[in-house]
């Protein structure tokens, strides 16, 4: 069959055309880039963190002993002062007149034990010789016995009043920052109530920080031991850390010196307490700090960022680099906060790479390009920061 030349023409035409469709493939996407934390084994240090309120070491009410009239206050409010430093005088003219009435009674009640001394010297010869009455003789010796007991209940009077006089001058009962005067000079005070409290006295230093810790933490606690994930601090005094309300670290080292034997009914909590040096007064009663306390070691454990966490449901999950550098999910039990990261109890192994930014760019069964966190070396044991010590999910 012949093809005349306009039709050859068309033909290479067409073939030219079709060729000019078809298009080279795109090339390969580069795999995403994401950072990794590579899990080692480390042993990291647990601090229990809760808030505290401080108590002074000591806090005594200075209180009234005697009723009257509040004459004069004797220090300077919020001053330091020394243990039985003047604080207060009450009208001690009452208590005067009271104490030289108890004076003369026991003269009187002096006197009459002499004389009935005498009286019973006189007549105990005479009763030997039978001069005398044998009711005589007891009546003589009766009354001087009652004379001395007179007198001595007439001492007794004497003394009281003396104590009397002595408390209207009202003394610091101990060392320590006395507070604002609680009654105004020219007011009459009392001794019972409110109406007797004059002011009160705080020793700062050393200084009490009290606080709790809940029922499930101590069993957390407990289990931990017992399980041998933790290693229970090896001194005897279990060290105490303070953080101020700005932010600052208290300089002074405390010690936990109390825990309480029973658990609060109302609230669940164990009472707990600290005791720290303070002696610049750096903190005062009733501020509140936050308090960490060094309650052991997490031996070998496995941890990872908080970032690296992600859920579904109520699944916790990490995404792992495998050795293809391909993304594996792993469901994971979580442990406690320490300072940024987790403890990862089980879903985890030594030496797997987690996934801890660029979660949103990593696809299970996607290939990706590790990069390795640089501020998390292996070995490296997370501060205390607040909130440690809370079991991974709670509420804060």
């Amino acid at each position: 069959m012949r093809i005349d030349s306009g039709a050859a023409f068309l033909i290479a035409a067409a073939a030219a055309l079709a060729g000019c469709t078809d298009k080279a493939p795109p090339p390969k996407a580069a795999p995403p880039e994401v950072t990794v934390v590579t899990v080692q084994p480390r042993n990291l240090r647990y601090f229990y963190e809760q808030v505290g309120q401080a108590a002074g070491f000591r806090e005594t009410e200075v209180r009234s002993r005697v009723s009257g009239i509040l004459l004069k206050r004797l220090y300077r409010e919020g001053q330091e002062v020394k243990e039985g430093d003047p604080l207060f005088q009450i009208d001690p003219e009452p208590y005067k007149a009271a104490l030289d009435q108890a004076k003369g009674a026991l003269r009187q009640q002096e006197a009459a034990v002499e004389r009935t001394r005498a009286d019973r010297e006189r007549i105990e010869p005479l009763f030997r010789e039978n001069a005398v009455s044998r009711k005589d003789f007891d009546d003589a010796r009766s009354a001087f016995e009652s004379a001395s007991a007179a007198a001595d209940s007439a001492r007794a009077k004497v003394k009281e009043a003396e104590l009397n006089l002595g408390y209207t001058l009202v003394t610091a009962p101990i060392a320590g920052i006395a507070s604002k005067e609680a009654r105004s000079e020219g007011s009459l005070v009392a001794t019972s109530g409110d109406a007797s409290l004059l002011t009160t006295i705080a020793q700062l230093d050393p200084l009490y920080v009290n606080f709790s810790y809940s029922e499930s933490e101590k069993l957390h606690y407990e289990d931990a031991i017992k399980a041998g994930r933790m290693a229970a601090p090896t001194t005897k005094r279990v060290e105490a850390r303070a953080r101020l309300a700005d932010g600052r670290d208290f300089a002074g080292i405390g010690y936990v010196d109390f825990a309480d034997s029973r658990v609060d009914p109302k609230t669940g909590t164990i009472r707990a307490r600290a005791e720290f040096p303070n002696p610049k007064g750096e903190i005062l009663p009733g501020q509140f700090v936050r308090v960490a306390i060094d309650v052991g070691t997490f031996t070998n454990a496995l941890a990872v960022p908080e970032r690296a966490i992600t859920q579904q449901q109520a699944t916790r999950l990490v995404l792992v680099v495998n050795e293809k550098n391909v993304v594996e999910p792993r469901q994971v039990t979580l442990g406690l906060r320490l300072g940024g990261e987790v403890l990862i109890y089980s879903g985890v192994r030594a030496g797997d790479r987690v996934i801890v930014d660029g979660l949103f760019k990593a696809r299970p069964g996607a290939e990706v390009k590790p990069v390795p966190l640089q501020d998390m070396a292996p070995g490296k044991a997370p501060e205390p920061a607040p909130g440690a010590g809370k079991p991974a999910g709670a509420k804060k």
